[in-house]
Protein backbone atom coordinates (compact mmCIF):
# COMPACT_ATOMS: atom_id res chain seq x y z
CA UNK A 1 0.00 0.00 0.00
CA UNK A 2 2.93 2.44 1.04
CA UNK A 3 5.35 1.11 -1.36
CA UNK A 4 4.74 3.50 -3.94
CA UNK A 5 5.40 6.83 -1.78
CA UNK A 6 8.35 5.24 -0.72
CA UNK A 7 10.08 4.52 -3.88
CA UNK A 8 9.07 7.93 -5.44
CA UNK A 9 10.38 9.30 -2.25
CA UNK A 10 13.72 7.10 -2.38
CA UNK A 11 14.23 8.35 -5.95
CA UNK A 12 13.76 12.30 -4.55
CA UNK A 13 16.23 11.58 -2.64
CA UNK A 14 18.76 10.11 -4.96
CA UNK A 15 17.64 12.44 -7.87
CA UNK A 16 18.43 15.61 -5.12
CA UNK A 17 22.19 13.53 -3.57
CA UNK A 18 22.85 13.22 -7.32
CA UNK A 19 21.99 16.70 -8.46
CA UNK A 20 24.30 18.18 -5.55
CA UNK A 21 27.09 16.19 -6.20
CA UNK A 22 27.14 17.46 -9.91
CA UNK A 23 26.73 20.82 -8.71
CA UNK A 24 29.71 20.48 -6.64
CA UNK A 25 31.68 18.52 -9.40
CA UNK A 26 31.20 21.54 -11.37
CA UNK A 27 31.95 23.97 -8.48
CA UNK A 28 35.32 22.67 -7.95
CA UNK A 29 35.90 21.81 -11.57
CA UNK A 30 35.23 25.80 -12.60
CA UNK A 31 37.48 26.96 -9.39
CA UNK A 32 40.46 24.52 -10.71
CA UNK A 33 40.05 25.81 -14.20
CA UNK A 34 40.19 29.53 -12.91
CA UNK A 35 43.25 28.99 -11.04
CA UNK A 36 44.97 27.16 -13.93
CA UNK A 37 44.38 30.16 -15.64
CA UNK A 38 45.46 32.51 -13.00
CA UNK A 39 49.15 30.33 -12.94
CA UNK A 40 49.53 30.49 -16.64
CA UNK A 41 49.14 34.01 -16.67
CA UNK A 42 51.36 34.40 -13.67
CA UNK A 43 54.35 32.14 -15.40
CA UNK A 44 53.84 34.29 -18.67
CA UNK A 45 54.09 37.34 -16.61
CA UNK A 46 57.58 36.45 -15.34
CA UNK A 47 59.03 35.64 -18.44
CA UNK A 48 60.79 38.97 -20.72
CA UNK A 49 62.22 38.29 -24.08
CA UNK A 50 65.22 40.37 -25.30
CA UNK A 51 65.89 40.75 -28.34
CA UNK A 52 69.30 40.39 -29.52
CA UNK A 53 70.82 40.00 -33.20
CA UNK A 54 67.27 39.71 -34.44
CA UNK A 55 66.40 37.18 -32.06
CA UNK A 56 63.92 36.89 -29.26
CA UNK A 57 65.70 35.33 -26.05
CA UNK A 58 63.64 34.22 -22.80
CA UNK A 59 64.41 35.72 -20.16
CA UNK A 60 63.27 35.68 -16.27
CA UNK A 61 61.61 38.95 -15.02
CA UNK A 62 62.52 39.18 -11.69
CA UNK A 63 60.02 41.19 -8.65
CA UNK A 64 60.32 45.06 -8.70
CA UNK A 65 60.74 45.16 -5.37
CA UNK A 66 63.52 43.12 -5.32
CA UNK A 67 65.37 45.39 -7.52
CA UNK A 68 64.28 48.56 -6.08
CA UNK A 69 67.79 49.71 -4.57
CA UNK A 70 69.73 48.40 -7.61
CA UNK A 71 67.28 50.61 -10.03
CA UNK A 72 66.64 53.14 -7.93
CA UNK A 73 70.57 54.12 -7.46
CA UNK A 74 71.13 53.46 -10.83
CA UNK A 75 67.99 56.25 -11.69
CA UNK A 76 69.83 58.53 -9.17
CA UNK A 77 73.41 58.44 -10.57
CA UNK A 78 72.08 58.69 -14.07
CA UNK A 79 70.48 61.48 -13.46
CA UNK A 80 73.45 63.61 -11.28
CA UNK A 81 75.84 62.37 -14.75
CA UNK A 82 73.27 63.97 -16.90
CA UNK A 83 72.68 66.87 -15.17
CA UNK A 84 76.45 67.59 -14.34
CA UNK A 85 78.35 66.48 -16.23
CA UNK A 86 78.65 69.49 -19.25
CA UNK A 87 80.89 70.47 -22.05
CA UNK A 88 80.97 73.98 -23.74
CA UNK A 89 78.39 73.32 -25.60
CA UNK A 90 74.99 74.98 -25.94
CA UNK A 91 73.14 72.41 -27.38
CA UNK A 92 74.78 69.44 -25.83
CA UNK A 93 73.94 71.12 -22.22
CA UNK A 94 70.18 71.78 -23.34
CA UNK A 95 70.31 67.68 -24.45
CA UNK A 96 71.29 66.70 -21.23
CA UNK A 97 69.72 69.20 -19.07
CA UNK A 98 66.58 68.04 -21.03
CA UNK A 99 66.81 64.37 -20.35
CA UNK A 100 67.93 64.61 -17.20
CA UNK A 101 65.13 66.72 -16.15
CA UNK A 102 62.80 63.45 -16.77
CA UNK A 103 63.81 62.07 -14.07
CA UNK A 104 63.16 64.61 -11.49
CA UNK A 105 60.69 66.83 -10.51
CA UNK A 106 59.97 70.62 -10.53
CA UNK A 107 62.87 70.98 -7.99
CA UNK A 108 65.58 70.04 -10.22
CA UNK A 109 63.79 72.35 -12.82
CA UNK A 110 63.94 75.27 -10.54
CA UNK A 111 67.84 74.47 -10.02
CA UNK A 112 68.53 74.17 -13.54
CA UNK A 113 66.62 77.79 -13.97
CA UNK A 114 68.36 79.03 -11.40
CA UNK A 115 71.68 78.55 -12.40
CA UNK A 116 70.36 79.54 -16.06
CA UNK A 117 69.66 83.19 -14.40
CA UNK A 118 72.95 83.11 -12.92
CA UNK A 119 74.72 82.84 -16.15
CA UNK A 120 76.18 79.19 -15.12
CA UNK A 121 75.62 77.17 -18.35
CA UNK A 122 76.89 80.92 -20.15
CA UNK A 123 79.87 80.73 -18.80
CA UNK A 124 80.65 77.50 -19.48
CA UNK A 125 79.93 77.48 -23.10
CA UNK A 126 82.23 81.14 -23.09
CA UNK A 127 85.12 79.97 -20.78
CA UNK A 128 85.88 76.39 -22.72
CA UNK A 129 85.23 74.63 -19.04
CA UNK A 130 84.56 71.55 -19.10
CA UNK A 131 83.00 69.78 -16.31
CA UNK A 132 82.60 65.61 -15.29
CA UNK A 133 81.11 64.55 -12.36
CA UNK A 134 81.68 60.47 -11.01
CA UNK A 135 79.52 59.47 -8.36
CA UNK A 136 80.87 57.94 -5.53
CA UNK A 137 78.45 56.95 -2.94
CA UNK A 138 74.60 56.47 -2.75
CA UNK A 139 72.93 55.95 0.57
CA UNK A 140 69.75 55.04 -0.52
CA UNK A 141 66.58 53.26 2.04
CA UNK A 142 63.52 51.00 1.33
CA UNK A 143 62.35 51.22 4.54
CA UNK A 144 60.12 54.86 3.94
CA UNK A 145 58.54 56.00 1.11
CA UNK A 146 59.31 57.81 -0.81
CA UNK A 147 62.71 56.68 -0.68
CA UNK A 148 64.93 58.72 0.91
CA UNK A 149 68.53 59.20 -1.10
CA UNK A 150 72.43 61.29 -0.49
CA UNK A 151 74.28 60.92 -3.32
CA UNK A 152 78.00 61.57 -2.78
CA UNK A 153 79.96 62.77 -6.13
CA UNK A 154 83.01 64.22 -7.10
CA UNK A 155 83.06 67.20 -9.45
CA UNK A 156 86.36 67.89 -11.88
CA UNK A 157 86.43 71.06 -13.75
CA UNK A 158 88.71 71.90 -15.86
CA UNK A 159 89.57 75.64 -16.99
CA UNK A 160 91.49 77.21 -19.49
CA UNK A 161 93.85 78.33 -16.01
CA UNK A 162 93.37 75.82 -13.61
CA UNK A 163 91.54 72.25 -12.77
CA UNK A 164 89.20 72.31 -10.09
CA UNK A 165 88.05 69.23 -7.86
CA UNK A 166 85.09 69.87 -5.50
CA UNK A 167 82.81 67.83 -3.23
CA UNK A 168 79.38 67.33 -4.30
CA UNK A 169 76.04 65.93 -1.75
CA UNK A 170 72.88 66.26 -2.68
CA UNK A 171 69.40 64.51 -1.66
CA UNK A 172 65.87 63.85 -2.10
CA UNK A 173 63.54 61.50 -2.43
CA UNK A 174 62.22 58.97 -4.95
CA UNK A 175 58.81 57.99 -5.86
CA UNK A 176 57.57 55.12 -8.23
CA UNK A 177 56.07 56.27 -11.58
CA UNK A 178 55.64 54.74 -14.72
CA UNK A 179 58.36 53.66 -16.73
CA UNK A 180 58.87 54.95 -20.26
CA UNK A 181 61.26 55.02 -22.88
CA UNK A 182 62.65 58.69 -21.40
CA UNK A 183 62.45 57.09 -17.63
CA UNK A 184 63.15 53.32 -17.77
CA UNK A 185 63.62 52.74 -14.16
CA UNK A 186 60.33 54.13 -13.29
CA UNK A 187 61.48 56.65 -10.72
CA UNK A 188 61.09 60.11 -10.56
CA UNK A 189 63.49 62.33 -7.88
CA UNK A 190 61.37 64.68 -5.88
CA UNK A 191 63.16 67.51 -3.25
CA UNK A 192 66.16 67.33 -4.43
CA UNK A 193 68.79 69.69 -3.15
CA UNK A 194 72.83 70.26 -2.75
CA UNK A 195 73.76 69.65 0.67
CA UNK A 196 77.30 70.79 0.27
CA UNK A 197 79.55 71.57 -2.80
CA UNK A 198 83.16 72.89 -2.18
CA UNK A 199 86.25 72.77 -3.79
CA UNK A 200 88.47 70.09 -2.67
CA UNK A 201 91.62 70.85 -4.85
CA UNK A 202 92.60 73.38 -7.71
CA UNK A 203 95.94 72.79 -9.66
CA UNK A 204 96.72 75.41 -11.94
CA UNK A 205 97.49 74.64 -15.69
Amino acid sequence: MFKVPKNIDTAFRQFRLFTIVVILASFLLSAFSVFQAFQMVSRVQSKIYVLSSGKALEALAEERNENIPVEAKDHIATFHRLFFTLSPDDKGIKSRIGKALYLADASARNAYQDLSEKGFYTGIVSGNVSQEISVDSIAFSTVDYPYPFRCYATQHITRTTSTVTRSLITEGVLRNVARSENNPHGFLIEQWKTVDNRDVKVVNR
